[in-house]
């Protein structure tokens, strides 16, 4: 590291959301512990995403929701560095900017939170026209087409925000992620995890994406000291499979990858809205290849009618999700 490098003051961005400070938190002091010669501060900024809170998700738009406010202030080099939850981040980004480290992954499920008095019940043994609340399209597919009896209705608000509403009985569960309630110190709110089987998470999900300039070398020389490589692989495979389908986080798109060895194993799914269709299937390779991976799973997806599906979806939720 250069002697500027060295003695220079790094100034972090993040959402104000209490999720995202404790995960820019955590960033922050591990990069202290590893770099005490240089100081890091943290500037706050609520998005589009954080301020629209009456709207579905999906009816919002999805190209940069909860990244463009943070996306600006980098450019305009009034901060370095941004924290994203990498779920949130678009995987085409701004001329200029680059993600430049992911972290290690926590669990990347999906949690069934429930109300109390379905604290006996699974989702699986929830009575029919129980009421789980979700903002995501690729929850609500991959559940109503193995729960068709249930009823979804949407849920908005930061984590605090959704189980306070299930907590007054506006839903009767609710869907979170596992790694978002964990960081939160809430483990016990995770009714059940789960399976893959059943949903399939999101791209990302779990893991952290650090997004940079692209002309900063000092700080991704720094960035490197929380990056978490088969995380990474996976997470690469992950968003050129995204990428690939032209999908956003508003679309029912799910994945799971494992690495074992030097093998990297992806699945992938597209589903109608409805859950009337969905199409799944994986690809297995070299990690190194990740990226590679991801197109040919995209690819064996669309021979099998995921074009004619995101068309669809497309059309009815527009083309910027």
């Amino acid at each position: 590291m250069t002697a500027s490098a060295a003695t220079r003051t790094i100034r972090i961005a993040s959402r104000k959301s209490q999720l995202a400070l404790v995960q820019t938190h955590w960033v922050r002091d591990t990069l202290q512990a590893a770099y005490p010669e240089i100081t890091f501060e943290i500037e706050t900024m609520s998005t589009q995403g954080d301020n629209i809170l009456d709207v579905a998700l999906a009816k919002i738009g999805d190209k940069g929701l909860f990244t463009k406010e943070l996306e600006v202030g980098m450019l305009a080099n009034q901060t370095d560095f941004a924290v994203h939850s990498l779920k949130d981040l678009p995987t085409k980004l701004p001329e200029g900017l680059m993600l430049s480290c992911i972290t290690e992954r926590e669990n990347p499920a999906d949690a069934l939170v429930v109300h109390e008095k379905h604290k006996d019940k699974l989702l699986e043994t929830l009575p029919a026209g129980a009421v789980i609340g979700t903002s995501s399209l690729r929850r609500l597919a991959q559940l109503r087409h193995h729960y068709p009896h249930l009823e979804f209705k949407d849920v908005r608000g930061n984590l605090n925000t959704r189980l306070a509403k299930l907590d007054e009985g506006q839903y009767d569960a609710i869907i979170l992620a596992v790694a978002g309630l964990e960081r939160l110190g809430m483990p016990e709110r995770v009714h059940q995890v789960i399976p893959a089987e059943v949903s399939l998470h999101a791209v990302g999900q779990g893991a952290l994406g650090i997004e940079c300039r692209s002309d900063d070398p000092e700080t991704q020389a720094v960035l490197k000291a929380i990056e978490h490589l088969p995380t990474t692989y996976r997470c690469l495979a992950e968003r050129s499979f995204l990428r690939s389908l032209e999908g956003g986080c508003q679309v029912p798109i799910g994945v799971n990858t494992v690495i074992e060895g030097e093998t990297l194993t992806l699945k992938g799914m597209v589903a109608k809205l409805d859950g009337s269709v969905m199409i799944k299937d994986e690809v297995s390779g070299a990690a190194t290849d990740c990226e590679a991976l991801g197109i040919e799973l995209a690819t064996k997806l669309r021979a099998q009618g995921a074009t004619e599906i995101l068309e669809e979806i497309f059309q009815t939720v527009g083309r910027d999700n």
